[in-house]
């Protein structure tokens, strides 16, 4: 056999072995590397994936307030978060203020400008700012007081809002306020109450004449201490609401766009003189009420003792509830006009201690405020606490020369019924030289001394004029009150005092 020629040169065995193993080391790293790759390119792909149906935006506040109180012209400017709290990427398809180009308000979303930008993308856990400025006159007196619009952000055909609100007026903005010592408002700048303010006990707030005092929606004033407003025939003092742009929202002289005047149990003491509340009475505080006062705890059953509430001269009108609404409280009330409320324009629940002369209250109703089953007047010495339980109070209370009046069959009720005890207290109730609207079934404690049921031929209920016409039956059918020399308007009652807050002339 014939060797081979072949031959193998051993060193280099060693050199062989390295580039292979360098061989397997570097497939290895491509292995891992290409799985690095892979992982990367998936991750970035999943971080990239888009919510294109459902989804939810979450913001960084729930209202945005410019809470800068304007003093001159000017701009303010703060902001807000959107958040995407998702997993996935988000288009926000449309980011606007509500009112668009007509808005105090503009915005910039994530570096774009303009009151309504498009196709805004947040990315998975991400969030973009926005900008927010608004541009107000501060002097122009037909812009409203409390200046509003909202933030609307759309995703995926599904709106999230965020209300903008902000000062809009030269004015006084009493917000969230507790007023202690003895406060007194002047005519230098309206008022404007926001989110209710409250008159500590000890506390004397004082209203002068020609005060203007403007109330924020569901906003009321709270006395737990005393309240002097010394409106004048002249310069008498107005609480109204605050939106004095209604004639271009519409729903003008719209009741219910503030709450009430309330007086506590540990108030004493107040006085409204030629005082005005319209377009009033909302549930803010729980019961729908321009007045709502609590029982008297200071002068309980006092007949000659200061009363909780005067009311002089004064006005209530368009009230989406009751007119005044009294729990076994203390009132005296002369040349008053009380007209248009959603319930009664006067209640008397529980009792009381009320005297109440030469003061009309008309129900007719209208386009915002329905007058179809609530009676003008309720007179109870009970109210109803929960189903069939009952609490009793003393009543004393008297009207003199008042008309009580409207659109309903009857417009009063008077009762003592509910319980088998309730004789055991005092149940004095006098209508004296008034005209009544009640019919012929009238209970036996009520004591008439020279009624009327006849039509006391206002000017013009329907548009809101309660004067008393020529032929009227109230003319020269009131008895004479000395501490009544003129009406309503401050027009001299003379030798004959006519029936109602109005004397006719």
């Amino acid at each position: 056999m014939q060797k081979s020629n072949i031959s193998f040169d051993l060193s280099v065995i060693p050199i062989l072995h390295y580039f292979y193993t360098m061989r397997l080391r570097l497939a290895g790293f491509l292995g891992v590397a290409l799985m690095i790759f892979i992982i990367g390119f998936s991750s970035s792909c999943r971080k990239q994936r888009m919510l294109t149906t459902g989804g939810s935006l979450a913001f960084s506040t729930d209202t945005l307030q410019f809470d800068t109180v304007f003093t001159a012209a000017g701009s303010f400017t703060t902001g807000l978060l959107i958040y995407n709290r998702q997993s996935e990427a988000v288009t926000v398809s449309s980011v606007k203020m509500l009112h668009g180009a007509s808005s105090y308000f503009h915005i910039n979303v994530d570096g774009f400008k303009g009151n309504a930008v498009s196709n805004i993308k947040i990315a998975a856990h991400d969030s973009v700012y926005v900008f927010a400025t608004v541009n107000i006159d501060p002097t122009n007196k037909l812009m409203p007081f409390i200046v509003t619009d909202s933030l609307v952000a759309t995703l995926n055909g599904k709106d999230f809002y965020v209300p903008f609100t902000a000062y809009g007026q030269n004015a006084r903005y009493i917000v969230d306020s507790v007023l202690t010592g003895n406060p007194v408002w002047d005519t230098m700048l309206p008022y404007v109450i926001v989110n209710s303010a409250q008159v500590n006990p000890g506390a004397t707030l004082t209203i002068n004449a020609g005060c203007r005092v403007y109330m924020h929606q569901n906003s009321s004033l709270i006395v737990l201490g005393k309240l002097l407003c010394n409106g004048t025939k002249e310069d008498s003092i107005i609480f109204q609401g605050d939106r004095l742009d209604r004639s271009y929202f519409g729903y003008q002289g719209y009741a219910g766009e503030w709450g009430s005047l309330y007086f506590d149990s540990r108030s004493n003491g107040s006085k409204l003189t030629c005082t005005r509340l319209v377009n009033c009475g909302n549930a803010s505080l729980g019961y729908a009420a321009a007045i709502w006062v609590a029982p008297d705890s200071v002068n309980y059953n006092n007949p000659t003792a200061t009363p909780q509430l005067t009311l002089d001269r004064c006005v209530i009108q368009n009230a989406i509830g009751y007119g005044i609404l009294s729990f076994t409280g203390s009132i005296v009330a002369t040349n008053c006009l009380v007209n248009t409320t959603g319930a009664q324009a006067m209640a008397v629940f529980k009792g009381g201690f009320d005297s109440i002369t030469n003061c009309t209250f008309a129900n007719y109703g209208n386009y915002a405020v329905s007058h179809s089953s609530s009676p003008t007047l309720s007179i109870l010495n009970w109210l109803e606490v929960a189903q069939d339980v009952y609490a009793y109070s003393d009543l004393n209370m008297v009207m003199r020369n008042c008309i009580v009046y409207g659109s309903l069959d009857s417009e009063v009720v008077c009762d003592t019924s509910g319980s088998t005890i309730h004789g055991t207290y005092k149940t004095n109730l006098a209508f004296d030289h008034c005209i009544l609207k009640m019919g012929t079934d009238i209970e036996g404690f009520v004591k008439m001394n020279q009624c009327l049921q006849q039509d006391p031929k206002f000017i013009n209920s329907a548009k809101g004029d309660f004067h008393i016409g020529s032929g009227s039956p109230a003319i020269g059918k009131g008895t004479p009150v000395s501490a009544v020399n003129k009406d309503l308007e401050d027009w001299v009652r003379g030798g004959g005092n006519d029936i109602g807050c109005y004397q006719y002339h």
